[in-house]
């Protein structure tokens, strides 16, 4: 069921853009679909995302712009992921009765925040009615050159690498959940950044393989093993978590920073040559980056990841954030 002819035609022109930032926006809100001119010589990356109430996200602790800042977050993510700029997006909004045009309007403006950030236009989408509060967004961004990132581009002898510190989402959320307040922790959690940043450093590097870290380390190690049909091992001690979370009881701190999820930084592999060319221009634009192991084996039938800790090697569960719980 479609929300009332006048509430949906009112909403969509509050959320309507005055101007388009993005001169290959043809056609934007406000026909039955959106007309852009793909960017010369770019590839076009598109990716998507549903997210729930209660689930991904929760009104609990969140405001209305929190939620749409940390959807849109998440999409450029998976485009960060891809080595792609952001362009464009688009909106599809389940909302439940107590939602009002207001809350819907205060979502969006959330994400335009973001948007802002990375000149992206939103250029169309769609309401209906529900039981719960979904959200699903759509993004769209250049990949210039084909420098595609892929997962299934790590090589033997590759180095790996992490973005950013790792655990500090999930430790702001389980300080949100014992009503705790950290700003940095929570705003972690609420309001991650995407690297971006490191996409628009490392646009001369030759070859990169890259994961967002949206489910957790381990879990992205694997998906990256398994796509290059190689093995991997990382160094505990090499991991990289922020000084006030070195307290922390073993169990819990290496359970945030290998399986917690949605950090929303980078992990990748890279060879000798290009890691040095991404710690020159990432020590140039102040994007902490970290060499945590290295790719082992190529010829694998079975793509594993080790963890080499306290002087023994052993295998990595494969431990993912699963949306909803602690």
């Amino acid at each position: 069921m479609r929300l009332s002819h006048m509430d949906e035609f009112s909403f969509i022109q509050s959320i309507r853009p005055k101007y388009y930032k993005q001169s290959s926006v043809i056609k934007g809100i406000g026909d039955d679909g959106a007309i852009v001119k793909p960017p010369f010589d770019s590839d076009l990356v598109m990716a998507t995302d549903t997210m729930v109430n209660n689930i991904h996200f929760s009104l609990d602790y969140m405001t209305f712009e929190d939620v749409g800042y940390r959807v849109l977050a998440a999409n450029l993510s998976d485009l960060a992921a891809m080595g792609s700029s952001p362009l464009y997006y688009l909106v599809n909004i389940t909302s439940p009765k107590y939602m009002t045009n207001s809350n819907l309007k205060r979502i969006i403006d959330g994400m335009k925040e973001l948007a802002g950030q990375y000149k992206m236009d939103l250029i169309g989408g769609d309401t209906t009615s529900g039981n719960e509060l979904v959200i699903t967004v759509t993004v769209l961004g250049s990949l210039p050159n084909s420098k595609y990132r892929l997962r299934s581009s790590a090589r033997l002898n590759d180095i790996v690498f992490v973005t950013g510190n790792l655990g500090e989402s999930g430790y702001g959320l389980k300080l949100l959940q014992s009503n705790v307040e950290h700003h940095y922790f929570n705003q972690k959690h609420i309001r991650p950044s995407p690297r971006i940043d490191f996409v628009d450093a490392t646009t001369n590097v030759k070859r990169m393989c890259l994961n967002d870290i949206s489910d957790g380390l381990s879990s992205e190690l694997y998906e990256i093993a398994e796509a290059s049909k190689v093995s991997i091992a990382i160094d505990w001690a090499e991991v990289p978590f922020h000084d006030e979370m070195a307290s922390l009881d073993h169990t819990e701190l290496r359970k945030l920073t290998l399986s917690s999820g949605e950090d929303f930084e980078l992990v990748g592999t890279c060879s000798d040559e290009d890691w040095n060319k991404i710690r020159e221009v990432c020590d140039q634009h102040q994007i902490k980056v970290t060499q945590i192991g290295q790719v082992i084996d190529d010829m694998t039938t079975q793509p594993t990841v080790y963890i080499n800790e306290y002087g023994k090697r052993k295998r990595l569960n494969r431990e993912g954030y699963k949306h909803g719980k602690n």
